[in-house]
């Protein structure tokens, strides 16, 4: 079997993909390793002979299309919380940063280490390669060439023994601390969804408005009243049924569908009048409610009050399904392709609002190809430059960060003329899921065999325990700081600690929600450039 392996490495790759994910589905004490278990079953698999590796090409690409799909998806969000709390959140990272370095010093204290191997537990602590490979461009710049060698070894022993841990260490505490500060996931989720709305359980209710106070009122005062979290669907006024706008005028006893979040609409229902437990009866002949697909790339980016539905059509759009999140429509709301819209219309107007929004299934799950590869080419071109710092350090971007930068701003902007960048969200996902898989795949068969024969040496085991009580405690200690002492939510919290996309993939999982990505999308780009910086001067220092 060794042998067919040795002949196809994409046979090999895919045995590990199927097993690893297999075994990732089995809950053990209920909880899964999930896609963090492909890259175990990788470690596992290189182990058994030297000769078994996959092209680096399979690595480095994937690397590169994950950290790009990432981006595209969370630019918007990432200036969002740079704006609001970038440098709480930066403070915080370098904090723990520095709680890993004092960890890793003690380590070397009590090991007798070199300065080398120290820099290089850090590296694999955090699961950074470019760090390492910082790292090993010092080493080669500043030691004489007689040492070089051995110093170059003691880095990547370091590393290798630490990077396992460092994964499955992180997991570990993620889902230790989360139960030690009784961490309520779902409080979280419905308090951030005012600037993240990732997510959101949305009721809907019929009330007759039976408050004196309310007649005269336009919807507007009302709407506005709720900070804009309420949308108004059909109404009833007597025999007579219509779609309101934002200058109706309310009269007593009129009927009116609201839709938000159960609070808002349990407030909203005290508010206005009587919540009735019928619904609000309508022509089918005159209205239609339907589900809609955007895949008109001219509408990627735009907000539903750039539209002027209401001057267009008699139709109001109440919510948005974005994968399987359902979200508050509002005039703010950015549509993006794949978004499907809930929208109350006349149904003389259905051909006209298919035709504005496309309603295509196959067109958005398409990808753009053109604009795919150019973002992408742009990103791996800013990855090549060399970028040098003060005391003649010096790192690129690499594979990773310069995908990711170009990606952060490129979702950000969404569309630049007719060029659409953004991609929909069952294409971006479909894609970010194949990029993690081979990815983690790749890095345990080209792993394996180094970690299992330096595991074997003299102090293979005292430094693969080292790790593993380094990044526990360092990432626990970090975690209980930072949600403690910066009031960071725990949710956002465990994706800026998630150095490797497993652990990020096992903090969604965690959580029941995508905010972890959000955390790491944050902090990935900056965490670079500090993992690499902090690796090198570690060295230099030590």
């Amino acid at each position: 079997m060794i042998q067919a392996f040795q002949d196809s490495p994409l046979l090999l790759l895919f045995v590990v993909i199927g097993i690893g994910y297999a075994i990732g589905n089995v809950s053990i004490l209920k909880a899964k390793l999930g896609v963090a278990a492909v890259l175990f079953v990788g470690l596992a698999f290189g182990a058994l002979d030297e000769s078994l590796a996959v092209p680096d090409i399979i690595i480095t690409f994937c690397l590169a299309i994950f950290v790009y799909t990432i981006g595209l998806a969370n630019g918007p969000g990432f200036f969002h919380t740079i704006r609001k709390s970038g440098f709480r959140d930066i403070s915080f990272f370098v904090l723990a940063l520095l709680i890993y370095s004092g960890l890793a010093i003690l380590a070397q204290y009590i090991l007798g280490l070199n300065s080398a191997t120290t820099a290089g537990l850090v590296s694999g602590s955090v699961t950074s390669t470019s760090a390492l490979a910082g790292l090993l461009d010092v080493i080669n710049t500043s030691t004489l060439e007689a040492n070089s060698e051995m110093e170059t070894n003691s880095a990547v022993i370091g590393y290798s023994l630490a990077y396992p841990m460092g994964v499955l260490g992180g997991m570990f505490s993620i889902a230790m601390m989360s139960k030690l500060m009784r961490v309520d996931y779902k409080r979280e989720e419905i308090e951030l969804q005012k600037d993240y709305p990732v997510s959101m359980k949305i009721s809907r209710k019929t009330i007759a408005l039976t408050k004196p106070e309310l007649d005269g009122k336009s919807l507007r005062e009302i709407f506005l009243k709720y900070h804009k979290r309420l949308v108004f669907g059909r109404m009833s006024r007597g025999t007579e049924q219509l779609l309101p706008t934002m200058d109706t005028v309310m009269k007593m006893g009129d009927q009116i569908i609201v839709v938000g979040n159960e609070k808002i609409v349990e407030k909203a229902t005290d508010d206005l009048g009587v919540g009735l437990n019928t619904e609000l009866d309508y022509d089918r002949s005159i209205y239609n409610v339907r589900r809609v697909f955007i895949s008109n790339p001219e509408l990627a980016g735009a907000s539903i009050a750039s539209l002027n539905i209401s001057e267009k059509f008699s139709a109001v759009i109440t919510r948005i399904q974005r994968g399987d999140s359902d979200l508050l429509a509002s005039g703010e709301t950015i549509l993006e392709l794949g978004d499907r819209i809930l929208i109350v219309a006349k149904r003389e107007d259905d051909h006209k609002i298919f035709k504005l929004f496309g309603n295509s299934y196959e067109a958005q799950s398409k990808v753009n190809l053109f604009s795919f590869g150019l973002g992408m080419a742009l990103g791996l071109l800013i990855g090549m430059i060399n970028i040098q710092l003060p005391g003649g350090l010096s790192f690129k971007l690499g594979f990773a960060g310069g995908p990711l930068i170009v990606a952060l701003i490129l979702g950000y902007l969404r569309k630049t003329g007719n060029m659409v960048w953004t991609l929909p969200y069952s294409a971006n996902l479909t894609i970010q899921q194949i990029g993690l898989i081979l990815l983690l795949a790749g890095i345990g068969i080209q792993s394996g065999h180094t970690f299992k024969e330096i595991l074997l040496t003299d102090n293979g085991g005292l430094i693969f325990l080292a790790a593993g009580v380094t990044v526990i405690l360092a990432t626990s200690i970090s975690l209980f700081m930072g949600y403690k002492f910066f009031k960071i939510p725990y949710s956002l919290l465990s994706g800026m600690l998630s150095h490797q996309p497993a652990i990020l993939d096992f903090a969604m999982d965690k959580s029941g929600n995508k905010l972890p990505s959000i955390g790491f999308t944050l902090m990935l780009p900056i965490a670079l450039i500090l993992k690499i910086f902090l690796v090198q001067l570690l060295y230099l220092v030590l």
